[in-house]
């Protein structure tokens, strides 16, 4: 398929990381911020969340490849500066871009905060890759969502190859062999995830899905159930079977129509097992999907009528 990602970036240059004072700020931060985004964390030897959070924000803006740039500064050893910037407590870590900061945070975050913080710089600093990126990401979900699955595959991995850090393309790639049927795939796809980014939105939607698919795989033919609900539409088991049945099929609106018809008839049957598989379904299609955000407007009004 072509290419739809700028070719790969070189590696991080030697000095992406550096230890700077007061006399070398502006050139080593306001000046370089004018040709690319520089994070600056200010720290003190004392300060032991500072020594959890450096190794992280070195970690990610090495994975940048030289993209954004990261300046340590000691406030031990520049107090003065410190005053300048305000800086009340440590770890306090700010971003400039252009000659002036434009973004910041306080005390120690996790990784996959810091990713979105530098991800969030990058655009704010006219990243061409990154917009690349964004782009690429949202083209292969609208492909995703006309069902052209192997397209939105192929911009999935483009998007890993150019940024693996980025977990919206490594669910979505996962959310891919779930539409193939291939679930072992999928989940040795979401094998290669960190662990502090597990509890990543994008990850638990495809772990979500792959749940789903396997659940649907055993449901049996939607004629044959329509048939015993015909003959009795109060058979809540029968009914839920169908609604697997049917988001099996790619009718995933038949499916929570389905589900909300029992809840409506007994909210509490089998320990509320349909509101149980309402909100998978609802977590497996995403918070923007407007079927899941239609089912949860109905659910609602089910619940509180």
């Amino acid at each position: 398929m072509q290419t739809i990602i700028g070719g790969a970036s070189a590696g991080a240059p030697a000095d992406v990381i550096k230890d700077t004072d007061t006399a070398h700020f502006m050139a080593d931060v306001i000046e370089a911020s004018r040709d690319q985004p520089v994070i600056v964390d200010f720290w003190a030897p004392w300060c032991g969340p500072c020594k959890q959070l450096t190794p992280i924000i070195e970690k990610v803006v090495l994975a940048a490849k030289g993209k954004v740039r990261l300046v340590k500064m000691n406030i031990d050893e520049n107090p003065e500066l410190a005053q300048q910037m305000r800086i009340q407590s440590i770890p306090a870590v700010y971003a400039f871009v252009g000659g002036r900061p434009v973004d910041g945070f306080m005390g120690a975050l996790p990784e996959s905060q810091i990713r979105q913080f530098v991800d969030n710089l990058l655009r704010a600093g006219g990243d061409d890759e990154t917009r690349q990126i964004d782009e690429a990401l949202v083209q292969a979900a609208e492909q995703l969502k006309t069902g052209d699955v192997r397209m939105a595959g192929g911009i999935y991995t483009q998007v890993l190859q150019a940024d693996p850090s980025r977990t919206e393309a490594l669910g979505g790639l996962a959310q891919v062999y779930v539409r193939m049927g291939d679930l072992e795939k999928a989940r040795e796809v979401l094998a290669h995830a960190p662990d502090e980014v597990q509890n990543d939105p994008h990850l638990v939607q495809a772990r979500t899905a792959i749940d789903l698919a396997e659940k649907a795989a055993g449901a049996g033919e939607t004629a044959e159930l329509e048939a015993k609900l015909d003959a009795d539409p109060d058979d809540h088991a029968t009914r839920m079977e169908l609604a697997m049945a049917l988001y099996a099929d790619g009718d995933a609106k038949a499916a929570i129509d389905q589900l909300l018809t029992i809840v409506r008839r007994d909210r509490d049957w089998n320990e509320g097992a349909a509101r149980t598989q309402l909100f998978e379904i609802f977590e497996a299609l995403g918070p923007k999907d407007p079927v899941a955000q239609s089912g949860r407007r109905k659910l609602t009004s089910i619940l509180f009528a």
